[in-house]
């Protein structure tokens, strides 16, 4: 399909900008501006060949239907006004803003605001560095019975930004352990040989980095516009398109913007935000596109520690002063529904219905509004019956779980009112008390691309139930927007009344509405309008966190080799052992690929590997094979005559990875080179296993 579709064997060099570590410089120092912190040798006119790897874009692009659908539609049907109208929220939608603050506000529990400050509470002074060191699994670098191994395993993955990052929370911490007089000093955590290896070589590392960005500039894609580029189509109002790289950390992408914003011919030609939303293009790498679902629990939990230090690493590089908050303890109403803790509601509900992944309270309550709700003009920002509203809440505390409601009689308004009270009743945000303020805080971010870049942080960071009760709503969302039509509910209106019911708590303070300033209300609703825009593109993990990942299992693994100082020279080379590369002569491979369908099939069958079989292709001959063969009668037979086979899935399972669902679109020779050690496995999808 084009010279982007040429396939390597050889062994995954990782597009991090470091993978050639070095320990020795992580050391404890005095704390120093972050300014100082931030400057980086230039490397700009150094350009070094190298070969294109798995973890590079193809030639093919990956956009949601939604991204796809919206530009069609804005290029063909939109008028000036409607443009200028999503531009920016008309006065109406400012109107319903206040108007949703003012009901929270006067809601039960909302009398004041101000008095979350009574339920909620900063960390003491080194105590939110020690929480965050827990969080991004580095807890050991301030233990008293710390193993050193354990710390140069997680931090010999990161990039010279991230570890700076780390490194200014160990200062912070050890001036306020100082101050409270602990004779405990970090540094004695660095006293040995291991830990004298910590930070990355800073000039190699921003080499790969300004390499990698420059071939995603460079490279050719098909049926694609650079977002650099002016073309007359754009000039003439067609939808804007911006490149999504997730190959390169994010923080390392700014630490390039930022040098590059001070230069004086790209403050010239510095494209003016105009509010309108591009269509944002995430192409795909040759290892597919990987989902949240996609990962197991134990390498998520890897996903969540890294992307915390990502996200802090960019935060400090645009000066966003975030601080976490903690709920304190609440006494849980005596309710079945409403103002129970999410995690409390799921496990009662999972008792009820394996696997669900949101409360099955609001499933049905999304259910009817998508049937009943969405054509209903001003759904979400009409209000109800308030007498009426009341009742429902009491007939189905009452009844719900029974099975005893009738929905027939339900106002589509009340039901949308009942929706934003469970979600602001929660006991604690639905985005979580400790990164509420990091949500809010985008608002203040000027770039798109960084935008959703802390934004998919943000997303990876939220525990599961709240991660699956969020996507749940912005979906609901998206197609009450794509109704608008019918509803006169466009993605400004949208995001304008649902913007307080998500960034205010009572049980976390917020600045996100200090005064009445149209402002402080388009930039809240900005944030949510990302949110319901760009979900497809926000709920995936990019590419530079699943070879942080990969490296992390890799090191895990050979946690061994980190005990003898006098191999330290090796752990350069930790990623290019010659005794495991894969035979860089072989034109083709045959791999044994294991089955396990359930009670239909089981066994194994053998697969040969060619530049450019993917993981379509395999299941494909699984099915004509093992499937859809006319003995064996494995499809289940529909109503109207055709069959239906079980829905399965390529998983990667062991070497460098926990287990991975596999994208269609992966290249599966560059799987192998990437994790040659890991088994292949047919498996029915969750979702599959349950109609079998």
């Amino acid at each position: 399909m084009g010279g982007r579709e040429e396939v390597t064997l050889d062994t995954l060099v990782s597009t991090m900008p470091f993978t050639r570590t070095r320990l020795n410089h992580f050391r404890l120092r005095p704390p120093q501006s972050l300014a100082r912190n931030k400057r980086v040798k230039p490397s700009f006119n150094k350009k070094k060949a190298r070969n294109p790897s798995p973890t590079e874009m193809s030639v093919e692009p990956w956009a949601s239907p939604q991204d796809q659908a919206a530009a069609e539609e804005e290029h063909s049907t939109h008028t000036a006004s409607s443009q200028d109208q999503e531009q920016h929220p008309d006065k109406l939608c400012l109107d319903s803003f206040w108007s949703e603050v003012e009901t929270i506000r006067q809601g039960s529990g909302y009398t004041d605001l101000d008095c979350s400050r009574r339920d909620s509470r900063q960390s003491e002074e080194g105590e939110q560095e020690e929480q965050w060191l827990a969080d991004a699994g580095l807890s050991n670098l301030i233990s008293e019975d710390s193993e050193d191994v354990d710390n140069v395993v997680l931090l010999s993955t990161l990039t010279r930004t991230q570890a700076e990052a780390v490194q200014r929370r160990l200062n912070s911490y050890t001036l306020s352990l100082r101050k409270r007089n602990k004779p405990r000093d970090v540094r004695d955590v660095f006293n040995s040989p291991i830990a004298q290896n910590l930070l990355p070589e800073s000039q190699h590392s921003e080499e790969l980095a300004q390499n990698s960005m420059a071939s995603v500039a460079k490279t050719p894609l098909s049926g694609c516009v650079s977002h650099s580029a002016v073309t007359p189509e754009h000039q003439r109002g067609a939808p804007k398109e911006e490149f999504f790289i997730t190959d390169v950390a994010y923080c390392e992408q700014a630490v390039i913007f930022l040098k590059q914003a001070k230069l004086p011919q790209n403050n010239s030609q510095r494209r003016k935000e105009d509010g309108t939303l591009p269509r944002v293009i995430c192409p795909k790498c040759r290892l597919g596109v990987t989902h949240i679902q996609d990962l197991s629990h134990a390498d998520m939990k890897k996903v969540r520690q890294l992307a915390l230090i990502d996200m802090t690493a960019l935060c400090d590089l645009l000066e966003l002063e975030v601080k976490r908050h903690k709920t304190g303890k609440r006494k849980i109403p005596e309710s079945t529904l409403f103002g129970v803790p999410l995690a409390t509601l799921m496990e009662s509900d999972q008792k009820i219905k394996a696997n669900t992944s949101t409360p099955l309270f609001m499933q049905a309550l999304l259910s009817f509004l998508e049937k009943k709700g969405v054509d209903s003009e001003g759904i979400l920002r009409v209000p109800g019956s308030q007498s009426r509203i009341k009742l429902l809440q009491q007939n189905l505390e009452t009844n719900f779980y029974s099975g005893q409601v009738s929905w027939d009689e339900v106002s589509p308004n009340d039901a949308a009112a009942l929706l934003k009270k469970f979600i602001r009743e929660l006991p604690a945000p639905l985005l979580t008390a400790e990164y509420l303020n990091t949500f809010s805080a985008v608002r203040d971010i000027t770039e798109l691309k960084q935008k959703l870049h802390m934004l998919n942080l943000l997303i990876l960071l939220l525990p599961e139930p709240n991660r699956n009760t969020l996507k749940a709503l912005l979906e609901f969302l998206s197609k009450v927007v794509s109704r608008e039509k019918k509803n006169r509910m466009n993605l400004w209106a949208v995001a304008t009344i649902m913007a307080p019911n998500l960034f205010l708590h009572k049980a976390v303070p917020s600045r996100l509405t200090e005064g009445a300033e149209k402002g402080h209300a388009e930039k809240a609703a900005d944030v949510m309008r990302l949110l319901i825009r760009y979900q497809e593109l926000l709920w995936t993990i990019p590419n530079f966190l699943m070879s942080q990942v990969r490296k992390l299992n890799e090191n895990s693994n050979r946690r061994y080799q980190f005990y003898d100082r006098r191999i330290k020279n090796l752990l350069r080379k930790i990623h290019t052992d010659s005794r495991e590369k894969p035979d860089k002569n072989s034109s083709e491979l045959c791999r044994t690929v294991k089955i396990q369908v359930g009670d239909l099939v089981s066994g194994t069958m053998e697969y040969q590997l060619t530049s450019n079989s993917r993981a379509s292709d395999l299941l494909t001959q699984f099915q004509r094979q093992s499937l859809r063969s006319p003995d064996n009668g494995k499809g289940k037979t529909r109503r109207n005559g055709s069959v239906a086979y079980p829905d399965c899935a390529l998983y990667e399972i062991g070497g460098n990875i926990g287990e991975h669902c596999l994208d269609p679109d992966t290249h599966l020779l560059d799987l192998y080179n990437s994790n040659h050690g890991g088994e292949w496995v047919i498996k029915l999808k969750p979702n599959a296993s349950r109609g079998l």
